[in-house]
């Protein structure tokens, strides 16, 4: 008889982690919003579990933002770059996080994994629960933008203020 089976029996089955990046990279202003992206995909291992011959397939359900800043926010999809989506620098997005003071903040992002087992019959059966997958260390610089009202812009005057 097949045994059912838990997150916690998937221990020694473990999906990478994911990646995590940002726009603008590394960086951000005060009050505008900051684009960040994980990347996570569909993964499937082969090993034993409960003394069984199995494949266990994780499949992205979730990822969690960690803003570094005391905030958090959980999404369907790890978002995409401002390029990908035809967006403009700057827009907000699924995923973008707006930061309310200057300083350098830690981002991290965990991604919930939906688990499937199949134990060689061709028959996925879905696993109650999410595995986790965690990635951090991505370092945020957020500084404040000043603007100066000039006569002329950079192309009529490259030796001008801000220029």
């Amino acid at each position: 008889m097949i045994p059912d089976v838990t997150v916690d029996d998937l221990a020694s089955f473990r999906p990478d982690r994911p990646t995590l990046s940002g726009e603008p990279a590394g960086f951000g202003v005060v009050g505008m919003p900051t684009n960040l992206v994980a990347t996570a995909s569909e993964q499937v291992l082969t090993g034993t579990l409960l003394d069984w011959d199995v494949t266990v397939r994780f499949t992205p359900a979730g990822y969690v933002f960690d803003h570094g800043d005391g905030t958090s926010a959980r999404h369907g999809t790890g978002g995409s770059t401002w390029a990908a989506s035809g967006a403009a620098q700057f827009t907000p997005t699924e995923t973008s996080h707006v930061y309310r003071a200057r300083g350098t903040y830690d981002v991290g992002v965990t991604v919930q994994y939906a688990a499937a087992v199949d134990f060689g019959d061709g028959r996925w059966r879905d696993v109650p629960g999410f595995v986790t997958a965690t990635t951090g260390g991505y370092g945020v610089r957020v500084v404040e933008v000043r603007t100066a009202l000039v006569d002329e812009t950079c192309a009529e005057d490259p030796g001008g203020p801000g220029c």
